[in-house]
């Protein structure tokens, strides 16, 4: 058996034996997979048959799996969103029941590509493709440990008529994502020959615990923190004297949401955090921050405190995005640390990601559910 035919059997294989306890999948596709595995093999194409999970039910006509599949990838299966009547942000409904965190099955993974994040960190499948309208794809990468990029948007074809959701990727690493990356962006982003280059350190950078107004878990921050003081001590990061304080973008993101868009409060946060951020990001510094103010919260709910509330103002800005695994809490919940980039410079916060996750110590994998 060869290398690209192991690894669809092997996802195939991880999923039978994992996801009846993690509830990631809501379809899986064996028998299909097998047969784009063999023609990808046949053909020799770019990916070569890589296993790939796509996002909730109409995940496997979205333009980022279309472009997977074109080049090589192998969709195994489509993975859980929120169910029917449950908190949009909070978790995950797959084909046996809720979707759990693959650290602590009393934690959620995050939503709403909670079955993408959940995939991609128990081995299931060696990507996902995921959709970020407030944080869906940062937040779930956080919570599970793994990589997830939100794309600038506009940049690739999205089905949300406001303009607030972007496609995304999840991997176990920047690096592990850099395929995919390339495949999907070949078709309506930079030039494929971009990949690859490495980006000249230390990096402009400008931190920020809380944006200027969420209240953030001291424990969150604090590991965050930490990782960022490994990134200057490592010579990848230089911190900037830059103002990232901006106005709480809830309220705009509401009403864009839900209308009218042009309410004027609504257009005068986001044209002041426009404004702040554009300042931010000149001479291309990178904005890092917790992705979430909170470690992953029960299944009951998020309660009072908006999961979204480090994420959401770059859904309304249009940067891009990414969250990558920054250490634990002293309960065993992962911490993502959130890179954000100017508008268009994907490529570029790719690149800032694979620097910074090689500064840091490796990301490890969760236990098998019933060894933690």
């Amino acid at each position: 058996m060869t290398r690209t035919t192991s690894a669809v059997a092997r996802a195939l294989e991880r999923i039978e034996r994992l996801d009846p306890a993690l509830h990631a999948f809501i379809e899986v596709w064996p028998e299909t997979a097998l047969a784009r595995e063999r023609e990808a093999l046949a053909r020799r194409l770019p990916l070569g048959g890589l296993p790939f999970a796509v996002k909730g039910p109409s995940g496997i006509r979205s333009y980022a799996a279309r472009r997977l599949i074109a080049a090589g990838g192998v969709p195994v299966g489509a993975t859980s969103v929120p169910g029917p009547g449950t908190v949009w942000q909070t978790w995950g409904q797959g084909a046996r029941g809720r979707t759990v965190n693959p650290w602590r099955a009393d934690r959620t993974p995050g939503g709403s590509s909670a079955g993408a994040a959940v995939a991609v960190a128990a081995g299931m499948a060696e990507a996902a493709t995921g959709s970020d309208g407030a944080g869906s794809v940062r937040i779930p990468a956080a919570w599970c440990g793994v990589f997830g990029l939100k794309t600038t948007n506009g940049l690739l074809p999205s089905p949300d008529r406001t303009g607030l959701a972007s496609a995304g990727v999840f991997a176990r690493s920047a690096a592990a994502a850099e395929p995919y990356l390339r495949r999907v962006l070949g078709g309506g982003g930079p030039p494929d020959e971009a990949f690859g280059l490495p980006l000249p350190l230390p990096l402009p950078a400008v931190y920020s615990e809380d944006l200027g107004f969420a209240e953030v878990d001291p424990e969150v921050a604090a590991v965050v923190r930490a990782a960022v003081d490994r990134l200057v001590a490592a010579g990848t990061v230089r911190l900037l004297d830059r103002d990232a304080g901006l106005l709480d973008p809830a309220g705009a993101w509401t009403a864009v949401r839900g209308g009218p868009p042009d309410d004027p409060e609504a257009v005068r946060v986001r044209r002041t955090n426009g404004e702040r951020l554009e300042a931010l990001f000149s001479g291309g510094a990178l904005l890092l921050t917790p992705a979430t103010p909170n470690r992953p919260h029960g299944h009951e709910g998020p309660g009072s405190r908006y999961s979204t509330a480090l994420t959401w103002a770059f859904n309304l800005s249009g940067h891009p995005a990414a969250s990558l695994p920054a250490g634990f809490t002293g309960d065993g919940c992962p911490v993502g640390l959130q890179l954000v980039a100017s508008r268009g410079a994907d490529l570029g916060l790719l690149a800032a990601a694979r620097a910074v996750e090689d500064a840091l110590p490796a990301a490890p994998t969760p236990p098998p559910p019933g060894h933690r």
